[in-house]
């Protein structure tokens, strides 16, 4: 059967790419084509649109961008028609996402959403859209579940995919092992690296008796980060964070999924974000969650520091990091947290979940 993936994100290709594996373990003849990254390629998908060219973070970035945005919605449904697949899976990128899964359905198409929009967080009205046009929608959060459901919808939890990348990531060993690693996680947006990477090398600088790690997103160049390197000698790696990670001792981590990969791999960390101050205003104003990071989220209590906008400051991450580097309670109770994260999450193979789903959907498409 024909499967038409899109995502736009570095973690969406990472968990696209899993669940094709999955999927073409339950589908033989499975033909993958649509948007996404290397992982998603490598894993049998013909990738039609790179997500490098699809990260537009932020209000302002969005309208900026928006002749780019319009292009990529006329190109991504033209597509979708001259290949005519059996069902559409939609990983996470809501912006885009939302507005695809709607055209689709109207086409006629079977569709399948993996990673729902946080309607929990903002944009409650997204459910009607969830309600009209999404099959079968596949949530990643255990609260979720319930959060459809007292609204009237059935959906699927299906596990984090990010907890079964993670524990067999856990019995490859690191090559940093034995190190003192401290890690930064400046994000997957240019943006993102531009203006969380300065500040927390400033804040590591005096930490001379541990390694610098800086894990580059796969999606990125690295003439990106060479303006941040001429100061003192950090390491860069490409395609290694998870490596990184298993050695670290502390990591600083843009918000995003890299703050929930950090915590199943047990390291104690700072949550750190700064966006477009427009884009900020608008986003407290609309947003209705108590915290930025997943962690934190799934949790329901602030288990990690959260140093967003005119907190993070240098100053203010040197504390953070002195304060889990030398306090063994801090660091002890946050190693505790993480436990009970882990466990939240648990709920088989999400991957497998997922591709069981999708293929139901299209079998049922292949029999009317």
């Amino acid at each position: 059967m024909k499967y038409f993936i899109i995502a736009g994100e570095a973690s969406g290709d990472l968990h696209g790419s899993n669940m094709i594996k999955a999927l073409r373990q339950k589908d033989k003849n499975a033909v993958c084509h649509g948007w996404g990254g290397a992982l998603m390629k490598e894993a049998g998908m013909e990738v039609l649109k790179p997500i490098q060219e699809l990260a537009f973070m932020g209000f302002v970035e969005v309208l900026a961008n928006l002749p780019t945005i319009l292009r990529n919605f006329k190109l991504c449904k033209r597509q979708i028609t001259e290949l005519a697949p059996d069902v559409i899976i939609f990983i996470d990128y809501p912006g885009f996402n939302l507005r695809m899964v709607e055209w689709a359905k109207k086409q006629g198409y079977k569709t399948a959403y993996y990673i729902s929009p946080t309607v929990w967080a903002w944009k409650e009205n997204r459910i009607e859209k969830v309600r009209a046009y999404v099959d079968e929608m596949m949530c990643i959060l255990p609260f979720e579940k319930r959060f459809y459901a007292e609204r009237g919808l059935q959906v699927h939890y299906v596990g984090h995919p990010t907890v079964d990348v993670v524990e067999m990531e856990k019995m490859k060993p690191s090559s940093y092992a034995g190190k003192n690693v401290i890690a930064l996680l400046p994000g997957s947006r240019v943006q993102e690296v531009n203006k969380m990477l300065p500040i927390m090398l400033a804040a590591i600088e005096e930490y001379t008796d541990y390694q610098v790690i800086i894990a580059q997103a796969p999606n990125l160049e690295s003439s990106i980060f060479e303006p941040f390197l001429q100061k003192r000698k950090f390491t860069l790696v490409q395609h290694k964070t998870y490596d990184v990670l298993k050695a670290a001792h502390l990591a600083l981590v843009t918000s995003g999924t890299a703050t929930l990969e950090t915590a199943l791999f047990n390291v104690p960390q700072v949550v750190c974000y700064i966006a477009n101050p427009i884009s900020y205003v608008i986003a407290k104003w609309l947003v209705k969650v108590k915290y930025i990071s997943l962690v934190n989220l799934i949790l329901n209590k602030e288990s990690v520091r959260e140093l967003i906008q005119q907190d993070l400051t240098v100053y203010a991450l040197r504390a953070e990091i002195d304060a889990l580097l030398s306090d063994s309670t801090r660091r002890k109770a946050m190693l505790a947290d993480y436990i009970e994260l882990a466990e939240m999450l648990k709920e088989g193979k999400a991957s497998d979940n997922v591709a069981k789903i999708v293929f139901e959907l299209a079998s049922k498409k292949a029999n009317e």
